[in-house]
């Protein structure tokens, strides 16, 4: 299933051979505590020819074998997160209370804040814990005690308080991480850039299960194999983030710094829109639900008031998941959600899966003005939102950075056709999005974005200008943590020969994006890794780009 790994490697995958591994009976019983047994025999009995999914502890024994994480930082509070996990000897039948404590220093011996919260099967017996009351722009260690249990130490920060000079802000951007494609070395690899935040931009799980057959392994080029169902119904979806979390390199960057994040569609169901999904209208309606819960479930988010208001313990469906993060005078963030409210992908049937693409002269829905892609209430506020970052006003932000889920930018392609999911799918929203950039006149405008798993680098070009090479901001659209692209570089270099504004696109490399943010210069590095099939695998940097203060679009650095 892989090739022999490159000299200096200790094992196919990097870790211990499980099947040596004297925890491995352990591990085994954890996950079957998790409901993850139906598949197991088969798994065990492969011995260690089946690559694993690999955990460094015993899981059966581990309260907290999911780790810690932080996120939501402003300026005087931070969101604590963790999830206990269930074994045969805790299975976690009622409430169990759990102590957290926030410190200065990561001996705990300054400690600042502490306290008590409950971890609920009915959330997963998963914890949020909303630390306040603290300085802005620092950093801070928080760990988690229950049942005589202490958890990792994790390492957060609080975000400058409004308006505060900012010398500096690095932050990493990352998304897509398909388990079975390749290990999480991209996530060492971050960590040891040290960035003040991630930003997480959607496909934190994938919905499927392993392929069964041998050959389809082979042919599927997979890095490990997992032993869950296609995910359907809430204990799925738990399971999908708890073998998802065991990463250790995933859960070393949770703990390293606080994380902003949203979702895109394989946390639910491949290319499904709002309503939109495959099969019956009840049936789909259900999974997202429970796929919405396990999400909130496993993610450092704050509680939002109607979650308050309706006395649940976690958000129900339709919570708005956007929103504004500052950084001092430096940035200000929209993290957006491009799947709850969006309308359906052109020419799509209710109860069908989405066409790859569409060809405006056979599906004039294409170009039909009243179709969103964020949804008319989040189009207005992130309207009104950019509109209040104008350059002019004394408050405003140095760097306006939206964060979405997908290439914003339109490709050309020979054949005429245009995908469906991406923004190329909504032309009129995104020209309604790229006139409410143009109006609000902001001093510098970035997009992130993720989904595609590969790397471009554009200039955004104002479409309705009498001069239409006018750039209005730069967008870098990141490559998969793990997941395989699907194309090839040959059909992706030809998109870069018909169009101009694409700077650079790459199909063929796993990695993330790491930004540095200053007053005068905004420089992103896409750091790829060398081989993703190995879990120690090196790194290097593709490119370098930079984007100057007041001069739009980015530039070969």
């Amino acid at each position: 299933m892989l090739q022999q790994p490159p000299p200096g490697h200790p094992t196919q995958d990097g870790h211990p051979d499980l099947a040596q591994h004297p925890n491995r009976r352990q591990w085994l019983q954890g996950l079957g505590a998790l409901g993850l047994a139906a598949q197991l025999p088969a798994i065990a009995q492969a011995g260690s020819n089946a690559p694993l999914p690999m955990a460094p502890w015993p899981v059966s024994e581990q309260l907290f074998g999911l780790g810690v994480a932080s996120g939501e930082p402003d300026a005087s509070s931070v969101v604590l997160w963790t999830r206990l996990l269930p074994s045969a000897s805790t299975p976690l039948l009622r409430p169990m209370e759990v102590h957290w404590e926030l410190a200065h220093d990561a001996q705990f011996r300054q400690i600042l804040r502490q306290g008590e919260a409950m971890a609920s099967p009915d959330g997963g017996h998963s914890v949020h814990v909303l630390a306040q009351g603290l300085e802005a722009g620092r950093w801070y260690y928080y760990r988690f005690h229950c049942q005589g249990q202490t958890s990792a130490t994790g390492r957060t920060r609080t975000a400058p308080a409004a308006g505060a000079a900012v010398a500096q802000l690095r932050l990493v951007y990352a998304s897509c991480q398909r388990w079975e494609h390749g290990y999480y070395a991209a996530w060492r690899h971050a960590r040891e850039d040290d960035p003040d935040l991630v930003v997480f931009l959607g496909d934190y799980i994938y919905e499927y299960a392993s392929p069964a057959s041998a050959a389809k392994q082979k042919s599927s080029h997979l890095a490990r194999l997992q032993p869950l169902v296609h995910a359907a119904t809430l204990q799925d979806y738990r399971d999908r983030y708890a073998l998802h979390k065991s990463d250790p390199d995933l859960q070393a960057m949770h703990a390293h710094c606080p994380w902003l994040v949203t979702w895109d569609d394989h946390e639910v169901e491949d290319n499904y829109v709002g309503d939109y999904g495959v099969g019956q209208i009840q049936a789909f309606a259900a999974k997202r639900m429970a796929a919405y819960q396990a999400f909130y479930e496993n993610m450092p988010l704050r509680a939002s008031v109607a979650c308050k208001q309706a006395g649940l313990a976690l958000p129900p469906a339709h919570t708005p998941l956007y929103r504004q993060q500052s950084w001092g005078a430096l940035a200000d963030m929209w993290v957006l959600d491009a799947r709850q409210y969006r309308d359906a992908q052109a020419c799509r049937a209710a109860t069908e899966k989405s066409p790859a693409s569409v060809k405006a002269a056979d599906c004039a829905d294409l170009a039909r003005n009243s179709r969103s892609f964020l949804g008319w209430e989040q189009e207005r506020w992130l309207a009104a939102q950019l509109a209040g970052n104008r350059a002019d006003k004394p408050q405003s932000r140095r760097w306006s950075v939206i964060c979405q889920q997908t290439l914003f930018a339109a490709r050309n392609f020979a054949s005429g056709r245009s995908s469906a999911d991406t923004w190329d799918g909504y032309p009129a929203a995104r020209q309604r999005l790229l006139r409410a950039v143009a109006e609000a006149q902001l001093r510098n405008t970035v997009l992130l974005g993720g989904d595609i798993h590969q790397n471009y680098v554009c200039r955004i070009q104002d479409l309705e200008s009498a001069t239409p090479e006018r750039v209005l901001a730069s967008e870098f659209c990141g490559t998969s943590i793990s997941s395989h692209s699907g194309t090839t570089q040959a059909r992706v270099d030809a998109i870069v020969a018909r169009n101009p504004h694409v700077l650079l696109a790459r199909c063929d490399e796993r990695g993330y994006g790491l930004c540095d943010i200053t007053p005068k210069l905004w420089t992103t590095q896409l750091r790829v890794i060398d081989q993703p099939q190995y879990a120690n695998s090196g790194a290097h940097t593709l490119a370098r780009f930079v984007v100057e203060d007041q001069v739009a679009g980015p530039q070969w650095a």
